[in-house]
């Protein structure tokens, strides 16, 4: 059942700081920089495409490269003490990495973080107001969090009528998300883009996630979300926790998020995560 909630806290709460052009920072110095997006009203151009990142399969970590030149569909920074760190064993298992934790407009997903301390996720921005935070874990045991809110002035901006975002908790394991609309449309891997309009962002092999399925005008029906546990490194044996996120109307005061969250218990998998209805 999806969870309903008011988007005026979201849109009218930040918007002091929109015109003073200021982002949401923590009160001391943190260890986690956010340089793109900036915070503030901004009035940007949509490239067609551009949540599309160019990957070759079997694809070694998330390309962030053609999205670069287009900062306004990307989300990039550092964590300054993850360089350090970056050896440091996970609390789930000595032979994996605890990522970040990356929360973008109320959707929260783990983030990797290479081990000089950068991140890169391309991530498509309708218009209107929208929220990053990052936060990790020092090495004292504190957290860090870093947030932006912007403004995406351009009201032309295709926004993001429904949004599916698969991202899982363990690293070196590799996850795919096919999404099926009711017109019999397969999106995956390997059929990023359907003849609907519908489209996969990228295809994570390595860990965490995320894998974003996004539609700028749903065809109405049933929908039906599959998660596929494709492979595992080392840790073949190891539970891994896919996380569903199901975005509907996405950044208007009718968006509803529901989440869930399905163990995977060994690579050959393919479990149907869930079937909602998507209204005309």
């Amino acid at each position: 059942m999806f969870a309903s909630f008011t988007r005026w806290g979201r849109v009218l709460g930040p918007v002091w700081m929109l015109l003073l052009g200021l982002s949401v920072q923590a009160a001391e110095p943190a260890a986690v920089e956010i340089t793109a997006p900036v915070g503030g009203w901004r009035d940007t151009q949509a490239t067609p495409g551009e949540f599309l990142q160019e990957v070759t399969y079997p694809a070694a970590s998330v390309n962030a490269n053609r999205v670069g030149a287009n900062p306004s569909a990307l989300i990039a920074g550092r964590i300054t003490h993850m360089a350090s760190m970056a050896k440091a064993p996970s609390v789930k298992s000595p032979t994996r990495r605890d990522p970040a934790r990356l929360v973008v407009n109320g959707v929260a997903l783990p983030l990797e973080v290479h081990a000089d301390g950068q991140f890169a996720r391309p991530w498509s921005f309708g218009a209107g107001s929208q929220g990053v935070s990052v936060s990790t874990a020092t090495g004292e045991g504190r957290q860090e969090r870093r947030q932006v809110q912007f403004f995406e002035a351009n009201g032309a901006r295709a926004r993001i009528r429904l949004r599916v975002v698969l991202s899982w908790d363990s690293d070196m394991t590799d996850l795919d998300l096919h999404v099926v609309s009711p017109d019999g449309q397969h999106v995956f891997y390997g059929n990023r883009v359907a003849p609907n309009g519908g489209a996969l962002d990228v295809d994570v092999t390595t860990g965490f996630g995320p894998e974003i399925f996004a539609h700028p005008a749903p065809p109405p029906g049933l929908w039906q979300v599959y998660v596929n546990y494709y492979g595992a490194g080392d840790g073949r044996d190891d539970l891994t926790v896919a996380q569903i996120a199901i975005i509907d109307n996405e950044g208007t005061l009718r968006e509803k998020q529901q989440v869930r969250r399905v163990p995977m218990r060994k690579p050959g998998e393919l479990t149907l995560v869930h079937t909602f209805q998507v209204n005309p």
